[in-house]
């Protein structure tokens, strides 16, 4: 038991930890689509609550959205590592064991010069992914003594589980991460892992003669090639009753492996918050995750992301306002700009965090000092600058 375990106190307060993904972003003419945006609601709120930066691992270091995930719920995304696989095929409903080796698959287009054309194949519809996963599992069912688990995903991706003796994690992707260039070998980091990296290998070069007819989707790549780690659940570390409401299988994986239920939920906004307002009196904390702004801002969609940043204050917020959670902590993960992700200076991918004290006042968030929604400023709201690494290392 750790500091954080010993401390935590069962209570009747009820906290709902909302989360845009991808929120930050790179400048455009000085501002970027969040401080490009017209968001009254956010403004107002702001006022009232406590305000600060978060930087989920520490300065100078890109997150991804599983280590951002990790630090929002209260864990250490350095030494609770979770590779993307693991987290993707817990999302779509399976249940992989210490030994199993989970990966993350990337549907691409593999061009005639043999480089990557487009990592996503076009992001195709879900239903195409079906019937190529269907396709996958029927032609390797299993490779050299291993089993082979293929499920789909959402649009491009999808999960591979190996499961069989001998295997071991610390591998390389095979994506390239960018577009135009060829796709890469996966590499064991040492000897314990070289069988996995020979069937993950094996699995990438079958699936493509499987593909072969495909126009779009004629190649796969693999991220994330990992075994699920032991980590505590939430309940356990923070004596919380916790839900997940999320639509994608990723987020709803990564709660799962804290503890969460993962409550059932369609694809829309409203579902969610429907979601959420059904389930109210079943839970004392929430995780709601909305991913478009994330997705627009790998897309390079700045105008489209800042729509969505107003379209959630316009209908979603007064929504949650309305359901006077004790605590309401809004708040990103990471970054995703005008080239993806944004990988610049230390510092850019701080988060911004915003916390409202109860309905009735609180005694811990007093608000104040920063009087609207300006997100660099929020360095000098009354959470300050904070840094996943510190806090890790205040446990």
């Amino acid at each position: 038991m750790d500091l954080i375990e010993s401390l935590a106190v069962k209570n009747e307060q009820k906290i709902l930890l909302v989360v845009l993904d991808g929120l930050g972003g790179l400048p455009r003419n000085g501002k970027t689509e969040l401080e490009s945006a017209s968001t009254p609601n956010l403004d107002a709120l702001a006022a009232k609550s406590g305000l600060g930066l978060l930087t989920p691992v520490d300065v100078g270091i890109t997150p991804g959205s599983g280590p951002g995930h990790m630090a929002l719920f209260g864990y250490d995304p350095v030494r609770c590592f979770v590779g993307r696989g693991v987290m993707e095929v817990l999302g779509v409903g399976l249940h992989p064991g210490p030994d199993d080796l989970c990966t993350r698959g990337n549907f691409a287009t593999l061009g005639p010069d043999g480089a990557v054309s487009d990592r996503r194949a076009g992001r195709i519809a879900t239903e195409l992914c079906v019937e190529l996963c269907e396709r996958l599992q029927a032609a390797i069912p299993t490779i050299e003594d291993v089993k082979v688990l293929v499920r789909p995903g959402m649009g491009h991706r999808f999960v591979v589980v190996f499961q069989g003796p001998g295997l071991g994690d610390g591998l390389t992707d095979s994506d390239p991460q960018h577009n135009g260039l060829k796709p890469l070998a996966v590499e064991a980091s040492g000897p314990i892992a070289e069988k996995s990296a020979r069937v993950a290998n094996g699995f990438i070069e079958r699936a493509a003669e499987v593909l072969k007819d495909q126009d779009r989707a004629n190649f796969v790549l693999l991220r994330g090639l990992a075994l699920p780690p032991p980590i505590p659940s939430m309940c356990e570390r923070y004596k919380l009753t916790p839900a997940c409401v999320a639509a994608y299988p990723m987020y709803r994986g990564l709660a799962k492996l804290v503890g969460m239920d993962v409550l059932e939920t369609g694809q829309t906004w409203q579902s969610e918050v429907q979601t959420v307002r059904e389930h109210q009196s079943e839970y004392d904390f929430f995780f709601l995750h909305f991913k478009e702004t994330d997705k627009a801002g790998e897309d390079g969609k700045f105008e489209a992301k800042q729509a969505l940043i107003e379209q959630f204050d316009k209908e979603i917020l007064p929504q949650l306002l309305a359901l006077n959670f004790d605590v309401l902590c809004i708040t990103g993960d990471h970054s995703a700009g005008d080239s993806g992700r944004a990988f610049v200076a230390p510092g850019a991918d701080a988060s911004e965090l915003r916390v409202r004290p109860a309905p009735t006042g609180s005694r811990r968030v007093r608000g104040g000092r920063v009087r609207a929604r300006q997100p660099r400023a929020h360095a000098f709201g009354e959470a300050d600058a904070v840094v996943a690494g510190e806090r890790a290392q205040a446990e």
